[in-house]
């Protein structure tokens, strides 16, 4: 009889390793690549990519991404209804994405902004059912996490006027309330009071350990849910670009959801950098979770900056 840790089963799992991560790293590539036909205004062939894209068993965390540009290259060829489709999957996906003024047309901006503000109610309403059956069922850490979120997309503004009315007013009052009472439910209780009792001496004390570093999760960590925008505003360019300029900020994200750091890793230029930079640091998002507790997150936002007319 053969050992169940034969060679032969070991290299098939080895083998098996390999071809998913070669799988992973070509889908990385097909993404890039269909970014930057969608840059070169390349929209059929862009388009044509991130459909063939779609259809792969990709990562989950690609599948916003292909639906956001599947959504710019539909509105650049004027196929309307296509393009909403795709956005509304965008919104279901990420309620909190908004496309970067420096990213996109005012066109697009404008057709995002229609669908949120008529998806985001429903979807406000989805959420607040899940947070409140989480907290029925005494699950106090999704629903702390649920109601969080409610109250994150409230606060969006494409949504602020319905916001304001019931019954999504009504709404926020009881969301409010019950992420307060979620949040104590999941606090651990306080520690007991010390027992006065007579000891021998204490050892001497053991070497001082180094502190432990938080874990700083990305979006290639399966266990995290990434942060949700709150703000997220680059500044406008001010000057003459004969070439579209492509830039990246890399962003840190602590617990709190504030930006615990921000560096240009490729550059606009000088001045815009030092701009993009300045206005990352204020930036606010709900929290990275990892089964419901808040964590550090490494974020990647790209800055597109277009010829000037």
């Amino acid at each position: 009889m053969k050992a169940l840790c034969s060679p032969a089963w070991i290299g098939s799992l080895v083998a098996a390793a390999v071809l998913t991560a070669s799988t992973a790293t070509a889908q990385d590539r097909d993404l890039s690549a269909a970014r930057e036909l969608y840059a070169s205004a390349a929209y059929e062939d862009a388009l044509v990519a991130l459909n063939r894209l779609r259809s792969t068993d990709h990562p989950p965390s690609q599948s916003p991404i292909i639906e956001q540009y599947r959504a710019f290259c539909l509105l650049a060829l004027g196929r309307a209804t296509d393009a909403e489709q795709a956005i509304e999957a965008v919104v279901t996906a990420d309620p909190s994405y908004h496309p970067a003024d420096s990213e996109v047309s005012p066109r697009i901006r404008t057709t995002f902004a229609e669908v949120r503000r008529r998806m985001l109610p429903v979807i406000i309403q989805q959420k607040y059912t899940q947070a409140k059956a989480a907290y029925d069922r005494k699950d106090y850490a999704a629903a702390a996490s649920g109601f969080s979120q409610v109250l994150a997309t409230m606060a969006d503004p494409d949504v602020a006027s319905e916001a304001s009315r019931s019954p999504l007013s009504d709404m926020r009052v009881l969301a409010i309330g019950f992420q307060e009472l979620s949040a104590k439910a999941v606090a651990p209780p306080p520690a007991p009071l010390p027992v006065v009792q007579t000891a021998p001496p204490a050892p001497a004390p053991a070497a001082p350990t180094a502190p432990l570093v938080p874990r700083v999760y990305t979006a290639e960590d399966r266990t995290v849910v990434p942060p949700q925008v709150i703000n997220q505003t680059l500044p406008g360019f001010r000057g003459v670009t004969p070439v579209e300029r492509i830039g990246r900020i890399e962003v840190t994200i602590d617990e709190t959801g504030a930006v615990e750091s921000a560096v240009m890793t490729m550059s606009v230029n000088t001045t815009y950098d030092k701009m993009a930079v300045a206005a990352a640091r204020t930036w606010r998002y709900v929290p990275a979770k990892v089964d419901g507790t808040p964590v550090k997150f490494k974020k990647v936002v790209q800055v597109t900056v277009r010829p000037t007319t």
